[in-house]
């Protein structure tokens, strides 16, 4: 009977598992964690396990290092996913290392995608750290120090791995391209293309490799093209996750960008996320904050370009609709830049927040009826267009009481240096009014 199976071929080992390290020496990148007398290094060789979280982006050794460490230690190794893992596969997990310290072998729990436990789920663990029964290892493609409980953070070092780098991945290649295809060539270029779509993952990396094999094999091509790869490649490799880590960080850099006044900078970050697959409607709308928040009165003309914008993309859609965001961009960013009346408003809202409701002054106050004229409502008030320069001088429009606040202060960049010299001319009009013109002065409000 069993011969016949004797043909049946052995499933095919992925390249990226035959790639494992089985060395430190192995692993590509990481030298900020893994070079010599660095904080990884020196743990290896300390002989001493402690609980890590692991950050980075797919495909940069997170779970290679796990492995690597029980090895290392001869730990038992148990691996729990957070996507298909609840408590119940924790209980096993832990049943598992008490009868392994039993045997007196200590016990790693490697946990991936760690930020998809729920709080209950995550203190879970806690009983089992603090004791030393397991020593855990959790992976996270998010900041933990929004996705991982404090509680857990607190008994576990949090280690940043990055994406691998051009060298890093050159090296891998080469060593992937001898295992998997050494009858394989390809032109330098095609070579940096794959690299390029590999976007700093490892992992990835092998899977084009894969890719591209199968697809030269099929094709009878001996020498890799750029060209061939770009047919036998998607090119919709960026890495980007709408709602994680690495989108708030590119918005981050956009608005700085723009911020800094580096329009190629904000050009970039913005192709960056719409390659990546951003909404561009989000993008416009954060457009729109900036104009408001970094440019404001030093040029209103920024506010209606990025509006515009918007309303250009809803009308024209991609990609048409994208180059009225970028144009938007570059607008901004060269613009003159002022924070004033951002600073002003939230100044405002903070002194409102905290103080009484102060009433009206009755100079201020409408008077549609003959009762409110007769209880005082509107006497006084000085009708700023029958006033010289259309400015009633040393009127008071702030409750009684209350002194001038001085919240905004306009900049001496674009508009707003106008600005602050009208405001100034108006200043020096109160102080020459202010001895001369009585309270009562003025007509009724109109």
């Amino acid at each position: 009977m069993a011969d016949l199976f004797d043909d049946v071929e052995p499933p095919r080992v992925p390249l990226a598992e035959r790639m494992r390290p089985t060395t430190l020496d192995e692993v590509a990148g990481q030298r900020h964690l893994l070079g010599p007398g660095k904080p990884l290094r020196l743990a290896f060789a300390s002989g001493k396990l402690h609980s890590m979280i692991l950050w980075g982006p797919p495909g940069v050794g997170k779970t290679t290092l796990a492995r690597l460490m029980a090895r290392v230690f001869d730990a038992e190794f148990i691996a729990l996913s957070a996507v298909f893992s609840g408590v119940k596969d924790i209980r096993e997990a832990v049943a598992h290392a008490q009868a392994e310290k039993a045997r007196g072998r200590q016990t790693i729990l490697f946990v991936d995608e760690v930020h998809r436990f729920n709080k209950a789920q995550q203190d879970a663990f806690l009983p089992y750290v603090e004791q030393g029964l397991v020593t855990l290892i959790g992976a996270t493609t998010e900041n933990p120090s929004f996705e991982v409980n404090s509680a857990l953070l607190s008994r576990a070092a949090v280690y940043v791995l990055e994406p691998l780098d051009e060298e890093a991945l050159g090296e891998l290649f080469e060593r992937a391209r001898l295992l998997a295809c050494p009858q394989l060539e390809f032109a330098p270029v095609a070579r940096e293309r794959m690299i390029g779509f590999a976007d700093g993952d490892a992992r990835r990396l092998m899977n084009l490799i894969e890719q591209v094999q199968v697809a030269a094999e099929t094709a009878g091509v001996v020498t890799v093209m750029p060209e061939f790869v770009d047919e036998a490649l998607s090119t919709r490799l960026r890495r980007f996750d709408k709602g994680g880590e690495a989108f708030y960080d590119q918005i981050s850099a956009l608005h700085k960008s723009v911020r800094g006044s580096n329009p190629d900078a904000a050009l970039y970050w913005l192709c960056r996320m719409l390659d990546g697959g951003a909404d561009a409607l989000y993008l416009g709308r954060r457009l729109i904050r900036m104009a408001t928040e970094d440019i404001g009165l030093a040029d209103p003309r920024a506010l209606e370009i990025a509006l515009n914008a918007c309303a250009t993309y809803e009308r024209l859609g991609s990609p048409e609709g994208e180059l009225a965001l970028a144009e938007a961009t570059v607008f901004l960013a060269c613009a003159a830049k002022s924070n004033a009346v951002y600073k002003a408003y939230n100044a405002a809202r903070k002194y409102v927040a905290q103080d009484v409701s102060r009433p009206v002054p009755l100079h201020l106050r409408n008077a549609p009826t003959r009762l409110m004229k007769e209880l005082g409502y509107g006497k006084a008030y000085r009708y700023a267009h029958d006033e010289p320069e259309a400015y009633a001088a040393a009127e008071s429009y702030l409750p009684d009481g209350m002194d001038a606040p001085g919240w905004y202060r306009p900049t001496q960049h674009g508009l707003e240096a106008r600005i602050a010299a009208k405001l100034e001319h108006l200043r020096e009009l109160d102080e020459l009014a202010a001895t001369r013109v009585p309270k009562d002065a003025g007509k009724d409000e109109k």
